[in-house]
């Protein structure tokens, strides 16, 4: 089929991609022209500036100008003829109230709109909605489309459930495809776009309204953040508050009940990235718009969100930790392991309560994430930014550092003990984000201060060769 994939972010990227692999004649459109020239170069690490996905840059390499194709504004006027589907792929970002930005929508849709209505073949063509978008946006793109006299034309849901690191893999064999039309015209479009996963053994193949659909992500994404959140609210607490209370077991145990989730039981300084954040706050927008309660949301993100920045919190109090002019090394800035991406990242807030603490440098290092990271700590925006140095190991970050924040969970920040050991001495105070350091009670018995998520305060234990302080007698 002939298909047009609108926007070339994350999302559109790795749909066109992996459409284009399955045999779809697919062009990716986007006004960036930057942007597609790094695309077109079939290059990794020109993909990567803009998308870095695993094995992303390898489908496009192979399947670029035979079945990919990336065209601009211009150039999308003449590919219009004989499409059998666009997906809608622009970003929603949020505005302030948290609703849906749909600005960027709006003005693809409406391009898009005015091609369609002066084409010359008039084959049923179906505008799926892919990006995330509120519940009720299908039948805003009708009325543009009605609105440009567009003839022979479908809309359609079309959520995309993509996790970042992952997202190829989840492509190629997804749990589910969720597809919501009105038609049965249009619903055969999209049985042939999704061929190989129509009646799957193992795939769930959805077909349903189009609110329906768009209502799956919303609630699909909340819930996993409620996984989340209850168990840094209940579980992280309970290791907090009660001694000898073993995280690692808490889990364990209480996830043998298969009943109950195993993902999402763990405990960590909250999640971030493009969809959680932003999804549960257009749900609660949503849903005060409908006059309907937000108690548990609220409470869900607000947990999440004091999750970011509350061991530092627990190191002032716990650890009597003192941060100003004290060099923190920082690892991690991604929002999770295997990407780059760092939008709504724990690091984030990390680095802004730091420097309001008045460290005097914040030495940084993410295996993938410092380019990202001067772009959101750019000093001509916030002259602080200066005091955010960056590196390109682990052992270069620690040097000359006071204390640690481990932020996100790459493998390579697993197990640190003897890098830490052989880098920096005590007093030294460790503040495990992620839980990343099993062995921790060597480094305590070793003089090192630890604090993690999950766990009470391990203060350092008292060198050998410490004399009790002498019994003095009153009077």
């Amino acid at each position: 089929m002939k298909i047009i994939v609108a926007g070339t972010g994350f999302v559109g990227l790795t749909h066109a991609a992996v459409c284009s692999e399955y045999g779809h004649e697919v062009y990716a459109y986007d006004v960036d022209r930057k942007k597609l020239e790094a695309y077109r170069s079939a290059q990794r690490d020109q993909i990567e500036k803009y998308v870095n996905e695993p094995g992303l840059s390898a489908i496009i390499a192979e399947n670029i100008n035979r079945y990919l194709f990336f065209c601009n504004q211009d150039e999308i006027t003449n590919i219009i003829e004989g499409t059998d589907a666009i997906f809608m792929c622009p970003p929603t970002p949020p505005n302030p109230n948290g609703s849906s930005n749909l600005k960027y929508y709006d003005e693809v849709a409406h391009f898009l709109a005015g091609l369609l209505a002066q084409r010359k073949d008039q084959r049923r063509v179906v505008i799926i909605n892919k990006s995330t978008v509120p519940i009720g946006t299908a039948r805003r793109l009708e009325r543009i489309l009605k609105e440009h006299n567009v003839p022979n034309v479908g809309v359609a849901s079309n959520p995309e459930f993509l996790p970042e690191g992952d997202a190829v893999e989840k492509s190629r064999r997804p749990d589910r495809v969720a597809v919501g039309a009105d038609t049965e015209e249009d619903f055969r479009i999209l049985r042939r776009i999704y061929s190989q996963f129509v009646n799957h053994v193992r795939i769930a193949y959805i077909e349903t309204t189009p609110e329906t659909a768009e209502a799956i992500k919303y609630v699909a994404n909340t819930l996993l953040l409620t996984y989340i959140s209850f168990w840094n609210g209940v579980g992280a607490r309970l290791g907090e508050a009660f001694h000898n209370v073993r995280m690692e077991d808490l889990k364990r145990g209480v996830t043998a009940d298969n009943r109950i989730s195993k993902w999402g039981s763990y405990v960590s300084n909250g999640a971030g990235g493009s969809c959680f954040g932003k999804d549960i706050q257009s749900l609660i927008y949503q849903f005060k718009s409908a006059n309907q309660s937000t108690d548990l949301l609220e409470s869900v993100y607000q947990i999440n969100e004091y999750q970011k920045t509350y061991l530092l919190d627990r190191a002032v109090h716990e650890a009597g930790a003192a941060f100003n002019q004290k060099t923190v090394a920082l690892l991690g800035l991604s929002f999770k392991q295997r990407t780059n991406d760092m939008r709504d990242s724990s690091s984030l807030k990390v680095v802004e309560s730091l420097l309001g603490r008045g460290v005097k440098e914040i030495r940084a290092y993410d295996p993938l994430a410092v380019d990202e990271a001067r772009h959101y700590f750019n000093p001509e925006r916030n002259h602080l930014y200066e005091k955010v140095a960056y590196f390109d190991s682990v052992r270069d970050a620690l040097q000359g550092s006071d204390m640690l924040f481990i932020s996100t969970d790459w493998e390579e920040f697993r197990g640190l003990s003897r890098t830490i050991e052989q880098t920096v001495q005590p007093p030294y105070l460790i503040m495990d984000g992620r839980r990343m350091i099993p062995d921790y009670t060597e480094l305590v018995e070793r003089g090192y201060g630890y604090i993690a998520v999950g766990s009470t305060y391990l203060a350092p234990a008292p060198k050998p060769d410490a004399q009790p302080a002498p019994v003095t007698s009153a009077g």
